[in-house]
């Protein structure tokens, strides 16, 4: 009789993710430490003057400067799903009673449909990561703060009180708000992404091969 073989169980995909859970807007890692993430517009530096492109990038390197914690960009591209658009477009072809109108709508299907299938349509994104850890609100010596940073590191976020949540959400939100307002003065928009939205966010960028859910604006 062959000999049993032991079957060996590797770690759960969930051992490879940071996340320990999404709450009140904020992302929330295994190692106690928070996280906001703000969905952020872009400016073409291109189509600006010389002048206007020194101003942009002055008030740019200011920003930079405005802050003693580390700040993640994350530029996101992801395939865009064109078949819902072409439905759409299909619909009204078969309502379309102006002759021309009906042609030209065909043949522009028909350029979409031979465009894609020669390269994909991608949408990106761009987002700014904000964090706080426990460590930052913690005083002392260097050494005291590397200590308390290993016992960080080894406590579950289920140990952090509610009161605990709130107090580093409070410093968090502030680091947010400066941020917006920093980026509003380079001209450039941003929003703090809410639960579901950073649900959706992490959950694409744990499954890159799906396409984005999000169809064409009309």
């Amino acid at each position: 009789m062959p000999e049993e073989q032991k079957i060996i169980k590797g770690p759960a995909t969930q051992d490879f993710v940071d996340i320990e859970k999404i709450k009140d807007d904020i992302v929330i890692l295994k190692d106690g430490g928070l996280r906001a993430v703000l969905m952020c517009g872009s400016r073409n530096l291109e189509l600006e003057s010389i002048d206007s492109q020194n101003a942009i990038i002055s008030v740019y390197a200011d920003f930079l400067n405005s802050f003693d914690w580390p700040l993640q960009i994350v530029v996101h591209s992801r395939k865009l799903d064109i078949n819902p658009y072409l439905a759409s477009l299909e619909e009204k072809l078969k309502v379309q009673d102006n002759e021309l109108l009906k042609i030209q709508t065909a043949e522009y299907i028909a350029f979409v449909r031979s465009f894609v299938t020669l390269s994909d349509i991608m949408i990106k994104r761009f987002y700014t990561v904000i964090p706080f850890d426990p460590i930052e609100s913690k005083g002392g010596e260097p050494l005291e703060k590397i200590g308390s940073l290993i016992k960080i590191g080894k406590q579950k976020t289920s140990e952090l009180s509610e009161e605990k949540f709130q107090e580093y959400k409070n410093q968090l939100l502030q680091r947010t708000e400066h941020i917006i307002l920093s980026l509003a003065h380079v001209g450039i928009k941003a929003a703090m992404l809410r639960t579901e939205e950073l649900i959706e966010l992490y959950y694409n960028l744990y499954n890159p091969e799906e396409y984005e859910p999000h169809a064409i604006q009309q």
